[in-house]
């Protein structure tokens, strides 16, 4: 297969397999296939350096190099030590390899890493006299081992670091929200950048924050300084800076705007510094104010919050929490869509507002619903005020 349609996989988040692929469409991918937490397609090497640099919903980009079928760590080893691992790197060269295994025959996915690992540093030892050292924090190359059963596929991970490393983010407040999963929730709530966006409980700012990139079409990565194709023999630095340039021209003002508002004031000024890094400290609004103290007198548009879910409330405060974004959705918002990630079922149900649409999403770890209530004007209001969310 030549480089110009060349086979990558394009790893994300459950339920976000369609938004990568009409990224990818829109990138001009083809053969675009659609499996779980994975988006397969064909493109040449712009196209793998336009899918680290832009892709929003994509966790990472994955080349996949070779398969075999294995029941018993012998034949694992003897397979991987029998490719031409010189060919895509170099002694000199650090390396890790990550795994996931499901499988009735091989159950520790470290295991399968460790044995992946020898057969790969024998083979350099056998042809050089030396072997390439292994870095589980930087490597130069990352290697992608995938197991169903008896079937291996291994890759080369092309983005290094995980995607959702977009390089604005020096520090957190609490336990950010991926974003990756942010970038998400925003494209699967159909807003817009013509209509105005709030986030009222925005932490240090990452649902704001890729708004405002959405807005101005700015590359999800354009903060990046690495990526693991840099790494590759056959990267072509000078293209990617010509695809980097291409996409930093195509790079836009808000068209409306963006309110982040938090009741700390720690997290506010973390998400400033964050804005102010991507440029966009003039495109967002931030306020440091309660959702319940906050006064909106714009435009209907868009509200995406991600309220806390319990884990360190006691059940009658996130309760009463949740009833007073209920409430003030109900007496400050009409017409607008709003939005709301939780994992806390019980506390769903005191937002007192009838659910037009629920999306099952991950959070890390916890089970999320991603819940939208339209804030009907008028005598539609009503109905949405008393019924509950499950």
């Amino acid at each position: 297969m030549s480089e110009k349609n060349t086979r990558y996989v394009a790893k994300t988040m459950m339920g976000m397999e369609p938004l990568v692929a009409e990224e990818l469409k829109e990138l001009g991918a083809s053969n675009i296939q659609e499996k779980r937490r994975a988006v397969f397609f064909e493109g040449d090497l712009e196209l793998l350096y336009r899918a680290n640099l832009e892709l929003r919903c994509a966790v990472s980009i994955l080349k996949p190099l070779f398969w075999f079928r294995a029941h018993k760590e012998s034949v694992l080893y003897k397979q991987v030590g029998m490719f031409d691992w010189m060919s895509v790197m170099d002694l000199n060269q650090t390396f890790a390899i990550t795994s996931s295994v499901h499988s009735e025959y091989f159950n520790h996915s470290k295991y399968v890493a460790l044995k992946a690992k020898d057969a790969i540093v024998d083979m350099f030892r056998e042809h050089l006299g030396e072997r390439p050292n292994v870095d589980p924090v930087n490597p130069d190359i990352k290697i992608n081992i995938h197991v169903n059963e008896a079937e291996f596929d291994i890759s080369l991970d092309s983005s290094g670091d995980g995607l959702h490393k977009r390089g604005y983010r020096q520090s957190g407040h609490g336990a950010p929200l991926n974003e990756v999963l942010a970038a998400g929730m925003i494209k699967l709530s159909g807003w817009t950048p013509d209509k105005p966006f709030l986030d009222p409980m925005c932490g240090s700012g990452t649902l704001a924050l890729e708004a405002c990139m959405v807005s101005t079409n700015t590359p999800a990565n354009i903060l990046r300084k690495e990526f693991g194709f840099m790494n590759w023999k056959n990267y072509d630095e000078a293209l990617f800076l010509k695809v980097k340039k291409e996409a930093m021209a195509r790079i836009t003002k808000p068209q409306a705007p963006i309110l982040a508002t938090d009741g700390n004031y720690k997290a506010i000024e973390i998400a400033e510094d964050a804005a102010k890094g991507l440029g966009f400290s003039e495109h967002i609004s931030f306020q440091k104010t309660m959702f319940s103290d906050l006064e909106y007198t714009g435009e209907p548009g868009v509200i995406i919050m991600n309220p806390p879910y319990g884990e360190r409330l006691n059940t009658l405060d996130v309760l009463t929490l949740y009833k007073g974004v209920g409430d003030k959705l109900k007496s400050d918002f009409d017409g607008f869509d709003a939005w709301i990630i939780s994992s806390n079922k019980e506390a769903f149900k005191n937002v007192g507002l009838r659910p037009s649409r629920k999306i099952p999403l991950m959070n890390g770890p916890l089970e999320c619903k991603f819940i939208k209530y339209e804030m009907y004007r008028g005598s539609k209001k009503a109905k949405f005020q008393t019924t509950p969310s499950e």
